[in-house]
């Protein structure tokens, strides 16, 4: 199996110089400065979390006959959204498959973009996306199964070892591992010594699991969504985590509690909205999983339902 390469990373970062944002890294200066934190802020993507790079890069190396024909993803969010957005851009049709349980501003958002939103059944969305493939022609563009959607994630990895070339340790969400394969290898590649962390829920840590048995295992739908991360619901694929065991040096799982209180500290200590899944990475920091040293946490994305943020922030 053939992974992605930082050359492939680096030709990726100049295809979505135009359209995402070089989110900066913020100090967090509420941090432990025995582990100094700072933050990547991929909620301030347009359409608030990290996909954008991955889309934009794969409808970037699509040939134009073939782009012009649209594209269809199937996500419960971020990507759609993402993928929305990019073919907007490029003036491409978009048909997007989300779950019926996806939070209503996911597809509301995604509808903003000017894509066909297809709902399914929870567990469908595969089948569904194959079937809009058949009757439309379009090209499907996975949310992680893909290497031009984890070299355009891994554009963040770029980011954040030219930002801080001395980073200690480097802390990624992982759902389907697109990002996490993605940055890992970059920094891998440019900050050898750095200690790379995946981080899950505890409700879904299915990836965290099949790297400690050293094979992908599997988790039923129904026990992977009872995590309020609704963004970190998917499981790797055999690409994804060939990556994953290559360039992550651990997974650290948080809970529920743990995940709600990250969501707490960045709203109120960074000035930072956050989702669930956004949240996880600075929860694992927050628990004290980390060792000492410079660690970087990418805060992926930032599309809340209001109602939930409320919520959250108010208990």
């Amino acid at each position: 199996m053939e992974l992605v390469t930082i050359d492939d990373i680096k030709a990726a970062a100049d295809r979505v110089r135009d359209f995402a944002v070089r989110t900066p890294l913020l100090p967090a200066t509420w941090a432990d400065p025995d582990r100094p934190l700072w933050i990547k802020p991929e909620n301030l993507q347009p359409i608030g979390a990290f996909k954008i790079r991955g889309a934009f890069n794969t409808l970037a190396r699509l040939d134009e006959p073939v782009r012009a024909r649209g594209v269809v993803a199937y996500s419960s969010g971020n990507h759609a959204q993402a993928v929305a957005y990019a073919a907007r851009t490029y003036g491409i049709p978009a048909y997007i498959v989300m779950p019926e349980d996806t939070p209503s501003v996911k597809v509301e958002k995604t509808r903003s973009y000017g894509a066909e939103v297809v709902l399914c059944p929870v567990g469908k969305r595969e089948e569904y996306a194959d079937d809009l493939v058949e009757k439309t022609g379009a090209v499907l563009v996975p949310p992680f199964d893909h290497p031009d959607v984890i070299a355009g994630q891994g554009t963040a990895g770029l980011e954040i070892a030219f930002d801080l070339p001395d980073v200690e340790t480097v802390l990624v969400p992982v759902s389907g591992g697109g990002l996490a394969s993605g940055v890992g290898t970059a920094i891998r590649a440019l900050c050898p010594h750095a200690r790379i962390y995946g981080v899950e829920p505890e409700l879904a840590a299915d990836a965290t699991e099949g790297l400690a048995a050293g094979h992908r295992v599997d988790w039923p739908v129904a026990d992977r969504n009872r995590t309020i991360a609704d963004g970190l619901r998917s499981q790797p694929s055999d690409l994804t985590f060939a990556h994953l065991r290559k360039v992550v040096d651990g997974m650290i799982t948080v809970t529920e509690d743990e995940i709600r209180e990250a969501m707490r500290v960045l709203a109120y200590k960074s000035h930072l909205v956050t989702e669930p899944s956004g949240a996880t990475a600075v929860a694992a920091y927050l628990k004290g999983a980390v060792p000492a040293g410079r660690t970087a946490a990418i805060v992926s994305g930032g599309n809340v339902n209001p109602q939930m943020l409320r919520e959250i922030l108010t208990a």
